[in-house]
């Protein structure tokens, strides 16, 4: 039987079971799936076509059932069958890359978190009156190439992993460059690029206080990325264009990192103005976010983008990090939703976590 639910309804018939948790097969699935199972969700992966193969090797993060569709712009057709099994579904990169964010945000199953937050990543506009709105230290934004008088980075929107970014040494270099769809010029700043894992409860009470909830940091990582990362081996900027050869910042892999303990206050501080920011704009964050930028060797962070979501370079600490293993043993990410969603459904607050 069908569970054609209304918004008013999915709430109330999550009441009336245990939730399962539920996300498509990539980006960071063997931890949600490992979270979820280890604190009692049943688990379901999302896939278009075929499950991949691999998550026979690794029989705890494998979801207890799969659901496919043929293409990912027909996610709409497992709505039924979300709903009789009482899907979340955890948003991730992979989510938002494949599926689109006004898609994704008419998808009438519960969602873990506030699923307004989307438009205001995906559109880097949007992404930046928040930050600054938050006070938050930035990169300069260069509205047209005219404006640019030294290094920049373009980017594109939405959550590609870095593919197609271009990196540009002057105005000059930057009007040689194809651009070819919505994007940013922003200032290229030189330090080094941290990636910091956080986690905004608004049920906690117990923490590092935020607004009305608490605010945790789960890890911090770097990224791999090609071909920008080997490129200097070849030589010059000039040399490598003069051979057909651009820099890209696709993200292969990732590296983890624990930084200065004395920095760590700046960190808390600009974590915590987003989050405050964010429930004056569109309502607040729930759960995994991601502040993305680089440290000065003035010591001072200055923020490139944020994730407003679970993100890949979480995968690092499936068995907990330096930093989480200081909130709970063995926290991963994936694990920290389904707690959340656990105490949620436990204390009948799951208004609070879920939209």
């Amino acid at each position: 039987m069908g569970v054609a639910l209304t918004e008013k309804s999915r709430l109330e018939h999550l009441r009336k079971g245990t939730p399962s948790i539920a996300t498509i097969c990539s980006h960071s699935s063997l931890q949600i799936f490992h979270g979820g199972r280890s604190e009692g969700f049943n688990t379901i992966g999302v896939a278009q076509g075929t499950p991949p193969r691999f998550y026979q090797a690794f029989p705890l993060a494998r979801p207890n059932e799969f659901l496919t569709v043929d293409r990912w712009e027909n996610i709409g057709g497992l709505v039924d069958k979300l709903n009789e099994r009482r899907a979340v579904i955890i948003p991730t990169g992979s989510f938002v890359e494949y599926v689109g964010p006004e898609r994704f945000n008419a998808l009438p199953v519960p969602v873990f978190g506030n699923r307004r937050v989307m438009e205001w990543e995906s559109d880097r506009e949007k992404e930046r009156v928040w930050l600054e709105k938050a006070g938050v230290p930035m990169p300069r934004k260069y509205r047209e190439p005219a404006e640019v008088d030294g290094p920049v980075i373009v980017k594109y929107y939405g959550a590609k992993g870095g593919k197609g970014f271009i990196l540009a040494k002057d105005r000059e270099d930057l009007l040689s460059s194809p651009i070819r769809q919505p994007h940013v010029i922003q200032e290229y700043i030189i330090g080094t690029r941290y990636y910091l894992h956080f986690f905004y409860s608004p049920l906690s009470k117990e923490g590092y206080r935020v607004a009305d909830g608490t605010l945790e940091l789960l890890g911090i990582d770097r990224r791999d990325e090609a071909n920008i990362d080997e490129l200097y081996k070849l030589g010059s900027q000039e040399g490598l264009n003069r051979s057909g050869i651009q820099p890209t910042f696709v993200v292969t892999g990732n590296v983890p990192v624990v930084i200065r303990e004395s920095l760590l206050q700046q960190i808390f501080d600009i974590a915590g103005n987003i989050v405050e920011t964010s429930i004056e704009l569109f309502g607040g964050m729930v759960g995994p976010f991601c502040v993305e930028g680089i440290m000065t060797e003035e010591l001072k962070f200055k923020v490139f983008e944020i994730s407003t979501r679970i993100v890949a370079g979480t995968n690092l600490f499936i068995n907990g990090s330096p930093y989480s293993d200081m909130v709970a043993p063995s926290l991963s990410t994936g694990r920290r939703i389904a707690l959340e969603l656990k105490r949620a459904a436990a204390e009948d607050r799951l208004e609070e976590v879920l939209s």
